[in-house]
């Protein structure tokens, strides 16, 4: 049994493998039928591009699916610097929900997920941007390593080398693609590699190219030799989907950045263009042999799988588990090579598939602290007429002997209680340690996996007529929901007690103490202890040491203090500490499409003394895709109000001293069409209406302002980048707030995005600003004035500069919202 579980631990390092966070369900008759086809088939094709969600999900399906090759997607990054559409998560906590977006597409078209340790920043207009900030030869050796490690024999691009790529992460990803290419033969690029990987060269590198940038291709790719045409469109009678229909399923899965996407059917045509590599006649794989002729006794075992798929019945796929378990056999005891591990994996499913076999590793809580005991239970049946008798059961590399026959179709529930290992494992293992441009990862070999390896599993030894086999189940948890029904979540390892601050920034617009709850949550029984605010000096808490004491598992007790700020301006670190050692907090990321995510990390808050005057005490706030701006408001002392499509079309506007429009809301809600009478009017009487960034693609009505404007692509990403005044003498920029280039400084990300680009003569731009090398953009900020109101227009990234703490951004914003009084104060 020992000699199975390092078997098995091999395999999920070497392939990444990470079991899904459900019981894993047989196959289908049609999938299995293609799963039979595929392990006679040791191809690999990868897939490269900068994003979650550049992919080509319609190529990737087809790679999987109708080739039948071994198919990887390397996305640079995670993503996290995009926007969300669905929830308030950013950076780390975005990248976290998109990476798991990609993971559940992966599941849907049939293909693999990698990453390098590249950070994605956000917007990058140009490569040499991109690389500055990443360190090139680190995100270069990561995708070295992967390509290594995977083995493709052809690489496909998403992105060419120009501007057409549109984006400098993109140009970035073609271009470490091509030297990643060259390098990954050479045993001098990087040898600290080669003690985990052996140096690989692939066939052919393509371009994925697009009639996104070249209306000409399809006349180009019927003359050019380089040049290959792939209908993507092709149906799958095993699958009962085309590979397109496949694809918008997976495209659909990216919902944070709002990819839902129609299914397609007929010809798809995309193509393909010979950047590097060998010159192919008909096909991209020409020359290369897909055989078990790779393998140095191989032979054998194709002869096996194709009787396999000959005699498959099925009614009755059963009947070919013998043959299958001969084929596990063999390929087990060939030497070591990465299609060794490969094939085991897919030929343990195919033989747990053909047996109907159900199993699942249950613990009866979704969490357990260091040293706890854990109470698992298997729950298996076997669901074939086979004679399967239950061996053995390894946990953590301890073996159990059960001998236990499984009869056909009686659930049998085997108790394993175990102590739980430490909580190391939980937290993303690329948010464990601070970043900027690059994560930090320890382990050259954890380098680009997807996800955290999971070390929390029983591996199930089968006696099978006769002949031994293992499946594999990780550690989760079950239970049954009244609207969803059952549903399955990965069991986590917690610190017997995190502590979470309400706010992420306080600020502090006087000496005036403020209160800070701190909610601290034990996650065993019987917890005590005291907790105390550590604070540099010139600012206090008190009380100085609060006591809890919590009784039962996952309890909370909220601790209240009044935090004091410094005499003068300044931004500060809160941490909190629970029995004088630095705490964790606990931040669960829940959404239907995703698995369950936990992400540990250190207990604080960012404390801002500023120097900022308000007007004004109410707003009211019309959420679009989800921003923490109200509650950065409400930092400011406003009381915020959120408005709905009821309260906007019923209620008395006119309470409100200013109304301000979260991000996207012309592309989120609409209603939006609906209530624009209702806005102007509001504006009209003496309002101040002010709108954040809407995306111009797919705005749900062209009438947002009072007067024309264009909503354009503009942006500048540079954070540093410098800002000037249109007229420095404008309200805005003098109360109550006068602002300075002072107030510019440490913005994070970047400046802003999707400032208009056109207006009618009636606006007034605000502040001019461009990333270097660029012309000023003047549409960061507009203002207009309507009957007694005003009408703003901002693409200003408010939405990430207030949760930050930026001070310089809460003085320019508390100067939109005080803009009516600035005026009526002239």
């Amino acid at each position: 049994m020992q000699h199975f579980i390092i078997i098995f631990c091999l395999v999920i390092t070497f392939l990444g493998f990470i079991p899904k966070a459900k019981a894993q369900d047989p196959l289908t008759a049609g999938e299995i039928k293609l799963a039979l086809n595929k392990l006679n088939t040791l191809g690999s094709v990868l897939y490269l591009a900068a994003h979650p969600d550049d992919e080509n999900t319609r190529l990737i399906a087809y790679m999987a699916n109708e080739k039948l090759m071994r198919t990887g997607y390397l996305s640079l990054t995670r993503g996290d610097g995009g926007q969300n559409l669905i929830g308030t998560e950013q950076g780390g906590l975005m990248g976290v929900v998109r990476t798991q977006e990609l993971l559940e597409a992966r599941k849907i078209d049939g293909g693999e997920q990698f990453f390098t340790r590249a950070v994605d920043f956000g917007y990058s207009k140009t490569p040499e941007e991109t690389f500055a900030k990443w360190d090139k030869q680190k995100v270069l050796a990561d995708v070295v390593y992967v390509i290594r490690k995977f083995r493709p024999d052809v690489i496909i691009t998403r992105f060419p080398k120009t501007a057409y790529a549109g984006h400098g992460h993109h140009t970035a990803s073609a271009i470490l693609a091509e030297e990643a290419f060259d390098l990954a033969s050479d045993s001098t690029a990087f040898p600290e590699q080669l003690m985990y990987v052996d140096v690989w060269q692939p066939k052919r590198l393509f371009l994925n190219a697009s009639t996104w940038w070249d209306k000409d291709l399809p006349e180009k790719a019927k003359d050019n030799p380089d040049y290959i045409t792939v209908d993507v469109g092709t149906y799958n009678p095993l699958l009962g989907k085309a590979y397109s229909e496949i694809a918008a399923e997976s495209r659909t899965m990216h919902k944070s950045q709002g990819f839902g996407a129609a299914k397609v059917r007929g010809v798809q045509d995309e193509y393909l263009v010979l950047q590097k590599g060998e010159k192919f006649e008909d096909d991209v794989f020409d020359g290369i042999d897909f055989s078990w002729n790779r393998i140095e006794g191989g032979k054998e075992i194709s002869a096996l799988i194709q009787e396999a798929t000959t005699n498959f019945d099925a009614e009755h796929p059963e009947k070919i588990v013998p043959i299958l378990l001969k084929v596990f056999t063999k390929i087990n005891a060939l030497p070591y090579s990465s299609w060794k591990y490969v094939k085991l994996a897919e030929v343990s499913k195919l033989i747990s598939s053909c047996m109907g076999l159900h199993a699942e590793f249950i613990a009866d809580d979704f969490s357990a602290t260091p040293g706890t005991l854990v109470n698992g239970v298997i729950n298996i049946v076997n669901r074939s007429n086979l004679k399967v008798k239950l061996t053995n059961i390894g946990i953590m590399e301890k073996d159990s002997t059960i001998n236990l026959e499984l009869p056909k179709n009686e659930m049998q529930n085997i108790n394993l209680p175990f102590v739980c290992e430490n909580e190391t494992n939980t937290n993303p293992y690329w948010l464990n340690k601070p970043y900027e441009g690059i994560f930090e990862v320890a382990q050259q070999d954890m380098t680009g996996l997807p996800q955290n390896l999971n070390k929390l599993y029983a591996a199930i030894m089968l006696e099978v007529e006769g002949i031994f086999f293992y499946t594999t189940q990780p550690l989760q948890y079950k239970w049954t929901d009244r609207v969803k029904g059952e549903i399955y979540r990965p069991f986590i390892v917690l610190p017997k007690i995190t502590a979470a601050v309400a706010e992420n920034v306080y600020v502090f617009s006087a000496n005036t103490p403020k209160k800070v709850v701190v909610t601290v949550k034990s996650h065993e029984k019987n917890s005590n202890g005291n907790v105390n605010l550590a604070l540099p000096k010139g600012w206090k808490a008190s009380p100085e040491l609060a006591d809890f004491s919590i009784v039962e598992k996952n309890q909370e007790q909220q601790l209240v203090f009044m935090v004091t700020p410094s005499a003068t301006a300044s931004e500060v670190e809160m941490k909190v500490l629970i029995n004088n050692v630095p705490a964790k907090e606990a931040i669960f990321i829940e959404y239907d499409h995703i698995k369950i995510q936990t992400v540990l990390k250190e207990a604080r808050a960012k404390m801002v003394r500023l120097d900022v005057k308000t007007n004004g005490q109410k707003i009211g706030y019309i959420m679009g895709a989800g921003d923490e701006v109200p509650n950065a408001l409400e930092q400011l002392g406003y009381q915020v109000v959120l408005l709905d499509e009821d309260k906007l079309k019923n209620g008395n506007l006119s309470q409100y001293d200013a109304i301000i429009c979260g991000i996207r809301a012309y592309n989120t809600n609409k209603y939006m069409s609906n209530v624009y009478t209702t806005i102007m009017d509001y504006i009209k009487n003496g309002g101040n209406y002010i709108v954040q960034y809407n995306v111009n693609r797919g705005l749900v009505t062209d009438k947002i302002g009072p007067y024309n404007f264009n909503i354009s692509k503009d942006r500048v990403t540079e954070e540093d980048a410098d800002v000037t005044f249109v007229d420095t003498k404008h309200s805005m920029l003098n109360y109550p707030n006068k602002l300075t280039a002072d107030d510019f400084e440490g913005w994070v990300q970047e400046r802003g995005l999707y400032f208009a680009d056109e207006w009618d003569e009636e606006f007034q731009p605000i502040l001019m600003m461009n990333d270097k090398g660029e012309t000023s953009k003047k549409g960061s900020v507009l203002v207009v004035h309507y009957g007694k109101g005003s009408f703003i227009y901002t693409g200003v990234s408010f939405f990430r500069e207030l949760p930050a703490g930026v001070s310089g951004a809460f003085r320019l914003f508390a100067n939109m919202v005080s803009y009516k009084q600035a005026e009526s104060i002239k």
